[in-house]
């Protein structure tokens, strides 16, 4: 199973975050959210450019699209 960029999974769709390709400073900020590797997040909307909104254990974060094109994650089973 490979893994792909958050900004590609679905709306509604459940995915766990694999790694995040880029330097110290986004799994700071990652970690400042609450947002760690092996984390299942739940895609709740999509926006154009990238954007998206997802969900993990009743709580929602905001990601521009950059990040969301940083952070790869895989499909649940």
């Amino acid at each position: 199973m490979d893994s792909f960029p958050l900004c590609l999974a679905d709306e509604g769709e459940s995915v766990r975050i694999i790694t995040a390709r880029s330097g110290k400073k986004l799994h700071e900020r990652l970690g400042s959210m609450g947002l760690q590797i092996n984390d299942t997040v739940t895609v709740i909307k999509k926006q154009p450019g990238g954007g998206i909104i997802i969900e993990k254990s009743g709580s929602r974060y905001a990601l521009g699209g950059g990040m969301s094109f940083k952070i790869y994650v895989r499909r649940c089973d």
